[in-house]
């Protein structure tokens, strides 16, 4: 996206507001790393910032511009009762002023605002490093960057994706879009079984030798809308994988089967028997021996041995994640906890090294960087899809389609082919997050080793079977700096100095009430979604939890993630802390008051046998389309109250079974 320089101008005060050069009492008096007087524009934050509007829709590019412009203008004055000035001729005091006010506005789309430029700025100036140099302020914070390459060379790609250089029509047994969780066994499966394959995706091919580690290139380049997709009052950060293997290419590797509770509720309430029956058990046990779960590389690192040490200090539950990997103990898993940037020694086990393999050695084709715009449906039966890649229209015709492009994509490509089902879109479930960062005497170093092996179900069924979940992220210096509460420039840079020796421990709250997809204009995914005092209760529980946890696990100092609150002093010992803990339900928790992420998508076509109320059978397959079945996410009749990839790809698996007896009849 290209902005005006005086847009420009007005973005660069703005990061220099959020990260200003700081004189400090706390500072050394050399200062020899100059992180105290680095500021954005040293990084060239904004020009930065107008690359990442790249991957933003055409409607929320003008509406960043109409922020901009408020921003620039003398009027900018009334919505924070100060000078009227625009923050290009603010002093870096009222500028700071302006930003503080605009965090705790009661006018949300100031809020609003605020959450989206600091996040932006925050994970663009410490996260962003290029092959001809380091980021300036790793040395400061203790963060070491990407790790010495274990391999020299160019590693054969087995994937060879078909280049398309005019318009084209292929044909084939089944057309698969989308290459995650889902579609992966589904192109696996079908392709074993004897079937014609083609596998559509919209990401690219990334393999060992591409994944550089380096934060910035690696969340643009492999995650939706380059790391930038929110909700559309942008209150919920969410995180998908937007490549070949999808979310299990650039996952935490956390393999969890479904809770036998929750299979009970998607069966009993919604008319899906097979979730209880032992040849769904046996999709699992498939899964699992395919891509090699087991916990012999679950090895703690420092911050899941924290969650570990203070939960069963308090008599908690805990228990060990099953991982996807194999090989990761030959690298002392301390290449692991890069892993969410793409696994560069080829140990991960997610579809792209296993399904996906397997499919292409059995014939299967590819297109990649490819976007299907539409379903063909013929005589309400699907027959084949329609793509661009390159400006080349693609017309594929096929005996049966396969979507498989997650809970967001898959409703609005349905939706743009014409599908009709009342409920297509909605149910929408996120397992809202938070992470809870506690700051430790001795180096904790979150970047290395296993990112998330420790685990405590607590409070996981705290209503019902509704609750939080505790475990651990993997920590880089990007996603630090976004996630910690901003109160002014200062305190987030001597929070950030901290970061060797945080562990963070996140709330992953199982939601019961969902939010919805819908399309823009130009037919694009828009997600909509408002925690409810309901699920709110739950992600509060676990914050509490969290919180009690680091304090038995030795941590000195809390930050609490909350834009108002500052960091807490654990010293201060179980008493104080308590009496925090009891007025937190009195913090304000409007939207972009609180950082809330996901990286769990599910909903938005849920399965069900009432064909009224769920826009897809038990089969897999739509009601309203025939040869229409769907293999990703977003068929989960309710949240799954896990890190879901396992759930996907039984889910994909058993339907798959399905199929195939159906193709051979």
């Amino acid at each position: 996206m290209i902005l005006s320089e005086k847009h420009l101008a007005i973005l660069r005060a703005v990061t220099d507001a959020f990260i200003p050069a700081v004189q400090s009492a706390s500072q050394s008096s050399s200062d020899a790393d100059g992180f105290w007087r680095l500021k954005a524009s040293d990084f060239q934050a904004a020009e930065k910032i107008t690359l990442a509007l790249d991957h933003l829709s055409p409607q929320q590019q003008q509406e960043f511009v109409q922020l901009l412009d408020i921003l620039g203008s003398p009027l900018l004055g009334l919505t924070w009762f100060g000078a009227l000035k625009g923050v290009q001729n603010l002093s870096p005091e009222d500028a700071e002023k302006m930003l503080v006010r605009w965090s705790q506005s009661p006018i949300a789309p100031l809020r609003q605002g605020f959450h989206v430029l600091k996040k932006l700025t925050a994970f663009l100036v410490y996260g962003y490093s290029d092959e001809s140099a380091i980021n300036p302020t790793w040395k400061a914070i203790g963060y070491p960057g990407p790790l010495p390459k274990p391999h020299s060379g160019d590693i054969p790609r087995p994937i060879k994706p078909l280049a398309i250089t005019q318009d084209t029509t292929l044909s084939c047994d089944v057309v698969i879009v989308g290459s995650g969780a889902g579609g992966g066994v589904m192109a696996g499966e079908l392709a074993e079984a004897g079937f014609d394959v083609l596998v559509i995706d919209k990401g690219k091919y990334g393999s060992e030798q591409d994944f550089t580690q380096r934060e910035a290139e690696m969340i643009a380049a492999y995650y939706e809308a380059g790391g930038t997709y929110s909700t559309k009052d942008a209150s919920v950060s969410i995180f998908a994988g937007s490549c070949l293997g999808g979310g299990t290419t650039i996952n935490w590797s956390a393999a969890l089967r479904t809770p036998d509770y929750v299979l009970e509720e998607w069966a009993n309430n919604h008319g899906n028997p097979h979730f209880l029956t032992p040849e769904y058990q046996r999709s699992f046990e498939a899964i699992e021996a395919a891509t090699h779960v087991d916990t012999q590389e679950s090895n703690h690192n420092l911050q899941n041995q924290a969650l570990e040490r203070g939960a069963k200090a308090l008599g908690y539950h805990t228990t060990t994640i099953p991982r996807n990997s194999n090989g990761c103990a030959a690298h002392e898993c301390k290449e692991c906890g890069y892993c969410s940037l793409g696994c560069r020694n080829g140990t991960k086990m997610g579809v792209l090294k296993t399904y996906l393999e397997c499919a292409n050695a059995k014939g299967a084709r590819f297109l990649v960087e490819t976007e299907v715009e539409n379903i063909i449906v013929r005589e309400g039966k699907a027959v084949g899809v329609v793509a661009r890649t390159e400006g080349k229209m693609v017309t594929v015709n096929a005996k049966f389609v396969v979507v498989a492009t997650g809970s967001i994509h898959t409703p609005a490509l349905l939706m743009r082919s014409g599908l009709q089902h009342p409920h297509i879109g909605k149910h929408l479930h996120l397992h809202p997050t938070v992470s809870v960062a506690g700051v430790y005497a001795e180096p904790m170093n979150p970047w290395w080793g296993n990112m998330m092996t420790a685990l405590s179900n607590e409070v996981a069924q705290t209503t019902g079977n509704w609750g939080a979940k505790l475990e651990t992220p993997p920590i880089h210096s990007g996603l630090l700096a976004m996630a910690l509460p901003w109160l002014s420039g200062k305190a987030h840079k001597e929070g950030m100095l901290k970061a060797a020796h945080v562990g963070a421990f996140i709330v992953l709250t199982r939601d019961r009430d969902g939010g919805s997809i819908t399309l823009d204009k130009h037919g694009r995914p828009v997600a909509h979604y408002h925690i409810s005092d309901f699920d709110l209760a739950h992600l509060q529980r676990g914050i509490a939890e969290a919180a009690r946890i680091h304090l038995q696990a030795g941590a000195q100092e809390l930050y609490f993630p909350h834009n108002h609150q500052p960091p807490f002093d654990l010293r201060q010992g179980s008493e104080a802390l308590q009496a925090t803990l009891r007025g937190m339900s009195a913090w304000k928790w409007r939207p972009n008051d609180f950082p809330l992420f996901s990286a769990h998508q599910m909903g938005t076509c849920r399965m069900g046998g009432n064909r009224s109320t769920h826009p897809v059978s038990p089969e897999g397959e739509t009601y309203e389309v025939k040869n229409l079945f769907i293999a990703d996410s977003s068929p989960f009749p309710e949240a799954s109250g896990a890190n879901p990839m396992l759930s996907i790809q039984a889910m994909a698996h058993f339907t798959a079974q399905g199929l195939k007896s159906r193709f051979r009849a």
